[in-house]
């Protein structure tokens, strides 16, 4: 499912200004739908960036195991 995902950021920032633009609208209307839109809309895109960027660990070595230890010269 995250291969589905754009891997750069402009689409999400994108989401979330145009969730703050629903927001903002919403809130002057008095729309609750538009702010409630808008809340959701910036909700989304910044569960989704993280997720597009890679979540911590996810370069891993395929094999699993964990990487050399750095040896000291005492």
């Amino acid at each position: 499912m995250l291969a589905l995902l754009p891997q750069n950021h402009g689409p999400y920032i994108a989401l979330m200004l145009i969730g703050f633009a629903a927001g903002i609208l919403g809130s002057l209307f008095r729309q609750r739908w538009l702010l409630a839109t808008g809340i959701v809309l910036i909700v989304l895109g910044a569960l989704l960036l993280p997720l597009a960027a890679g979540l911590p660990g996810a370069d891993r070595p395929a094999g699993g195991e964990a990487a050399p230890a750095l040896e000291s010269r005492e």
